[in-house]
């Protein structure tokens, strides 16, 4: 039998949850994000197939998006119940006993041993949506580049095929944003060399690519103009590499007090929701108005990176006469809250103040991240 290398993705995840919960929304426009006002700040998160006739998608602001479709119904994201969803199609993806690496709430890849791929695949798309009323749409590849590009040509409900064989039939003369993985400013970066199809991009010489993106992502780029990836499926448990909070506000923030006082109780904030990993690093996020993001981080010491009752193995390279060692189990806590606080507060003071802010954020890089 043959390996192949399936990308499932759930159709309109969110909206479709939601018009499952209201029936009486089926067929409407709906617009998932935020917490469903439309006049706040806030980005649309999924976007019903009625909605994206109107032009409204994922990454919108809701401002826009209303304006775009003034008949829309507007719902709040409700994590709990796409996670208890999402957790009910992984399951009958992993029921097949093939190895399954989830990518998020609604996509994973699958890797089948099969001659008939895509009978494989409609019996997958039909056990989804017994279990679940919800359809979903299925990319066969050689690889996971190919399956996952494979999805978009069977949406909605469908199953699309991109191999080896066929990618230049399919993909040569698109551009090459064509391909996942690169996006509008590659684009612009490859026009500027001449480089304007996917073909072109595969028959590019590395040299120049490297000269212009790095030693490393110029010519990984000619590998995917090629569709070149990945073809092993890894089932093992997703890892978070950090965890992070942000906030957009309603309105600018401008006195440079107010903000540091956030981005103290946001620092705190993922302090409380940290407990069991060691964090190398305090990232701070400062997104000025209208969208300028910037983003500075600070490294903790090795001797305060451990959480609250958490203690260096014996040997280990943390050091042992630091504020951990010294700190007991009854104030860690806040030890660790004050760890966080201080080092977001030395990232702020990287910012150039007195600039207008709509969006704060605090981010926990760990320290034991696999690599």
């Amino acid at each position: 039998m043959s390996h192949w290398v399936l990308h499932v993705d759930m159709d309109q995840f969110l909206a479709a949850v939601e018009q499952l919960r209201h029936p009486e929304l089926r067929g409407k426009p709906v617009v998932v994000g935020g917490d469903g006002d439309p006049t706040k700040r806030g980005v649309v998160s999924t976007a019903s197939y009625e909605a994206r006739e109107f032009g409204v998608h994922s990454g919108l602001p809701l401002r826009t998006a209303a304006k775009r479709c003034p008949d829309c119904v507007f719902l709040p994201v409700e994590a709990d119940v796409y996670n208890e969803v999402s957790a009910r199609v992984m399951a009958v993806l992993r029921e097949t006993g093939c190895p399954v690496e989830v990518l998020g709430w609604d996509e994973a890849f699958i890797g089948a041993a099969t001659d008939d791929p895509e009978s494989f695949a409609r019996g997958l798309a039909a056990d989804v949506k017994a279990a679940t009323d919800l359809d979903c749409s299925v990319g066969i590849g050689d690889n996971k580049l190919q399956a996952k590009i494979a999805t978009s040509f069977g949406k909605p409900a469908g199953v699309g095929w991109l191999t080896t064989s066929t990618w230049f039939d399919v993909l040569g003369d698109r551009p090459p944003d064509a391909i996942w993985g690169i996006g509008a400013k590659t684009v612009a970066k490859l026009a500027a060399l001449g480089i304007t199809t996917v073909r072109q991009l595969a028959a590019a010489d590395p040299a120049p690519l490297a000269k212009e993106f790095g030693p490393t992502t110029g010519p990984w780029l000619v590998l995917l103009g090629n569709g070149r990836g990945e073809s092993e499926v890894d089932s093992t448990a997703y890892v978070p590499r950090s965890h992070g909070r942000e906030v957009t506000y309603q309105r600018n923030l401008a006195d440079w007090t107010e903000i540091a006082a956030e981005i103290a109780r946001l620092a705190r904030q993922v302090a409380a929701e940290v407990t069991d990993r060691p964090v190398a690093r305090i990232v701070v996020k400062v997104r000025y108005a209208p969208f300028i993001t910037i983003t500075h981080g600070t490294s903790l010491p090795p001797d305060e990176r451990l959480p609250p009752g958490s203690h260096p193995p014996a040997g280990g390279q943390l050091a042992l006469d630091g504020p951990l060692a010294r700190t007991g189990p009854e104030n860690g806590g806040e030890r660790w809250a004050a760890t966080f606080e201080r080092a977001a507060e030395a990232a702020l003071a990287m910012f150039t103040p007195g600039r207008p802010v709509r969006l704060l954020g605090v981010r926990a890089e760990f320290a034991d991240n696999p690599e």
